[in-house]
């Protein structure tokens, strides 16, 4: 294929897209970051148990990371649009580096360890919005969706391994954890710093105004763009059923305690969403076709929580690990296509704001359906809540999938973009003639020898 690009008919191969040298680095950037953030999270709660033996401080500690995406994402995610994003990022690993370092000083008081942990974790949406804008500046076409897919199953390991190193090494010792993890995000920025050319921000001066004016308009253009929009609505209705199963996880299990160990149960249960997630992400983003993907889109929206429906028969933990698993592969299936539609649809400039409102969206969607499903639980069932969620889920994807714009109208989206992102033509060179002073005609003996000077200057510059 011309300049190597994969065929539109077929899926970019996983070669074609660790071929590109930026990629490397930005993905094993990452993955030590995600780490880091979750064996950050292990560390410190269960340094916080250790110094208060309070519940409470301990699950305060490990909800505190998710805070900053909830009162600031788009803001802090607009502030990383203003620069470059590699130095973005640079600094947001150097910023958490430190930062762990200071709560890895023995005796820190708790109040001071929660306070230190969430200025930290501010530094999660800049950081995140900017690697995520810099992608599409990596990848194009087919390759993207294809490296959205690696990013996010790698993700979901780094999650396993993030939580199962953390709680390994912080049962000996939290602040060698904590140490562990300053030294992740030390070796990030150094990645980042080394291996990504720095290019400037892709937001334009005209766009520059206020920071909450900048902030709205990341809001604006991703729900008032209809293909944004619609794409948005997918995303997030897919977050409402597919959190559940993990987030009612312990409870579930000890429902089950007689017919297996609980915690085992908890922890099948709780790993089987990012398995099933892993494992789609793969299988769908390399081997289906682009083309295919999109289509497919639709009816994987709607089996993602028709396969929860059975919990309403109250399986065993394993059958329900495969259901969620099922749910997983069905997401993971849709989400990378959708996010790379979402990109092509967004003009460059906006691309770290419309992140920070995803992103954002995405962490309260999923706070509020394990939040509700959670007190519903309190009252009924947990197999009927889950059950009856995932079947209401169903008439939402339903209706979603039958609202979706046509395929005309993505693709024309995507072209309107593609025009407003093209960098401006160069103004024609003005053409000497009598009109201007001091100019002569081309056919002109002085001019042809101007001409000729000026060829001769151009070619020694």
């Amino acid at each position: 294929m011309p300049n190597g690009q994969p065929s539109p008919a077929r899926p970019a191969t996983f070669r074609e897209v660790f071929a590109q040298r930026e990629y490397r680095f930005v993905l094993t950037a990452g993955v030590l970051s995600w780490v880091g953030d979750y064996l950050a999270k292990a560390a410190v709660t269960l340094l916080v148990y250790r110094e208060t033996e309070s519940v409470a401080l301990s699950a305060a500690a490990f909800a505190i990371s998710y805070l900053p995406w909830l009162v600031g994402g788009p803001l802090l995610a607009t502030v990383a649009e203003r620069h470059p994003h590699r130095a973005v990022m640079v600094t947001c690993d150097l910023i958490r580096m430190v930062l762990l370092l200071v709560i890895a000083v023995p005796g820190m008081p708790t109040p001071l360890i929660l306070a230190l942990l969430f200025t930290a974790t501010l530094a999660n949406p800049p950081g995140q919005a900017a690697r995520s804008a810099l992608l599409p500046r990596i990848l194009t076409g087919d390759r993207l969706v294809v490296g959205m897919s690696i990013n996010a199953s790698v993700g979901q390991a780094a999650q396993v391994v993030g939580y199962l190193l953390g709680a390994a090494i912080a049962a000996a010792s939290p602040t060698l954890a904590l140490l562990v993890t300053s030294a992740t995000y030390a070796v990030s920025a150094t990645l980042i710093r080394l291996g990504v050319i720095a290019r400037p921000t892709a937001m334009k001066a005209a766009h520059r105004s206020h920071l909450l004016r900048e902030t709205g308009e990341g809001f604006r253009i991703v729900f008032g763009q209809p293909v944004l929009r619609a794409i948005a609505i997918l995303v997030f209705s897919a977050m409402l059923f597919s959190i559940v199963p993990e987030g009612l996880a312990a409870a579930w299990a000890g429902q089950h305690a007689d017919d297996m160990d609980q915690g085992l149960a908890q922890a099948v249960i709780m790993a089987a969403v990012p398995a099933g997630y892993i494992l789609g992400g793969l299988v769908v983003g390399r081997l289906v076709a682009p083309a295919r993907r999109i289509a497919l889109m639709r009816p994987l929206a709607v089996l993602a929580p028709l396969l929860l429906v059975p919990t309403l028969l109250d399986p065993s933990p394993i059958v329900v690990a495969l259901l969620a698993a099922g749910c997983g592969f069905a997401v993971a299936g849709l989400l990378p296509t959708a996010n790379g539609l979402f990109v092509q649809a967004l003009p460059d400039g906006f691309r770290a704001r419309a992140f920070g409102v995803m992103a954002s969206g995405m962490q309260v969607i999923q706070g509020l359906a394990v939040l509700v499903t959670g007190l519903l639980a309190e009252r009924f069932s947990i197999p009927l809540v889950v059950g009856l969620w995932s079947s209401a889920g169903v008439l939402l994807m339903t209706a979603v999938v039958l609202s979706w714009p046509s395929q005309a109208k993505v693709d024309a989206a995507i072209e309107a973009t593609s025009r407003a992102d093209a960098p401006d033509p160069a103004p024609p060179a003005p053409r000497p003639g009598p009109d201007h002073p001091g100019d002569q005609p081309v056919n002109s003996p002085a001019g042809g020898q101007r001409d000729a000077r000026e060829r001769h200057r151009d070619t020694v510059s």
